[in-house]
């Protein structure tokens, strides 16, 4: 399966770099981001993994023809956890989005002992500032959205700063229902940190986005959530969310 899995970015990489050499690349790059809570070397491994539901609204407001203002609030209940989503997409070429942005949330104690193999132990609070800048490709074949977004983030964290990779390949499809266009989506997603043992976290993501109106839309999701750093249990997210358009 990992095999697959690198073959498939292998594949999605080399096409999309033939296509943003020879035409050049647009992409809104919408990310719902998700908590990451610090590893907890010291716990024991075998609680299983965690079931986290959430919410979130977004405001996605033009400024211009090719420069957008998102502004996402997440609010992940079992855990605790507050997250503000601040991003800039600037599209490029009409193949290619780059979206500078930043991240802030923290996770109180109660969330990361939830969260952990530990289970008790926690007293403070954790806090994460993230300063982030992505390139993401698309383009269309036969009906379907492939995406390939390539992010650098700056993590400062309360003890440390450390730099992450991600990389997050993605199809989309509109599907007509009754006279309206849903759009179902499905996402892999690898996280690489050299200071936490090289390629530590995967994800998978799945939903569909819902207009009811003519800026406001739904979109509920699935995220599961694969940790290789110590100490932490993978995460099955559930979340839904409003996004409401200015334009």
């Amino acid at each position: 399966m990992q095999r697959l899995v690198r073959c498939a970015r292998q594949l999605v990489s080399g096409v999309l770099v033939i296509w943003l050499v020879s035409l050049a690349a647009t992409c809104a790059a919408q990310d719902v981001e998700t908590p990451s809570p610090p590893a907890a070397p010291d716990a024991a491994d075998g609680r299983g993994s965690i079931f986290v539901p959430g919410s979130f609204v977004g405001v996605v407001a033009p400024l211009h023809d090719r420069v957008a203002l998102n502004l996402y609030g997440f609010y992940y209940g079992e855990v605790k956890v507050p997250v503000v989503q601040i991003d800039v997409p600037i599209r490029a070429t009409k193949f290619l989005t780059i979206s500078p942005s930043y991240l802030y949330y923290q996770v109180p104690p109660s969330g990361l002992n939830k969260a952990t193999d530990r289970g008790t132990g926690f007293t403070d609070t954790f806090e994460e500032n993230q300063f982030r800048i992505d390139g993401t490709a698309k383009f269309s074949v036969h009906g379907f959205e492939i995406s390939d977004r390539n992010m650098y983030v700056r993590r400062f964290r309360p003890t440390d700063e450390i730099n992450r990779y991600r990389q997050r390949i993605g199809v989309a499809h509109p599907l007509v229902v009754d006279g309206h266009t849903w759009k179902a989506f499905a996402n892999y997603e690898g996280f690489y940190e050299r200071q936490n043992g090289g390629w530590n976290r995967n994800r998978v993501s799945a939903g569909v986005t819902l207009p009811v109106q003519k800026s406001v839309s739904l979109q509920p999701s699935y995220i599961w959530e694969s940790n290789r750093i110590l100490g932490l249990r993978d995460i099955n997210y559930v979340q839904l969310g409003v996004i409401i358009s200015t334009r």
